[in-house]
């Protein structure tokens, strides 16, 4: 079963998030805590969604995502954070039924995009993804200012 995240939810989806990073092979740099998700899901002003897959009562799968804006197309998008089944439940449609959940997300409000980065070396979800209609934006490399730099950049006149 798809269904939006809940507040009990959050400590296994905080758990899956980490399992992510593991299979990412960058467990250390995974900091998110359960208050942190909270907040960001559920506080005052929410900047991230999320839907889970649930399996006999257990979250077995994750979709985190939050509202991006195309300035071209004028409208909302998608942009698709994490993505995650646990391997014991991959095979069984949780990641193609979580991005039909997001999809139709996007249909219902007019948004023009599901968006997301996947790991070059990641070739069986990239073949996944592809399988979907996805393509790969070649053409665009990901930046990001971050840690030191970001500091710098930020306490600069």
């Amino acid at each position: 079963m798809i269904r939006r995240v809940e507040p009990r939810d959050v400590d296994a989806v905080v758990e899956l998030v980490h399992e992510l990073a593991l299979y990412e092979r960058a467990p250390e740099q995974c900091h998110l805590t359960s208050e942190q998700l909270h907040t960001a899901l559920f506080g005052p002003a929410p900047a991230l969604f999320g839907h889970v897959a649930e399996v006999d009562g257990q979250v077995v799968g994750i979709a985190l995502w939050f509202l991006n804006f195309s300035t071209w197309d004028g409208v909302h998008g998608i942009y698709l954070e994490d993505l995650y089944v646990t391997p014991g439940q991959r095979g069984n449609g949780l990641g193609k039924k979580l991005l039909e959940t997001l999809a139709r997300e996007c249909v219902a409000k007019g948004y023009t995009r599901l968006q997301w980065s996947v790991l070059n070396w990641n070739e069986p979800s990239i073949r996944f993804y592809e399988s979907l209609g996805a393509v790969p934006m070649d053409e665009w490399t990901v930046m990001r200012v971050a840690d030191e730099a970001l500091q710098k950049l930020g306490s600069s006149l």
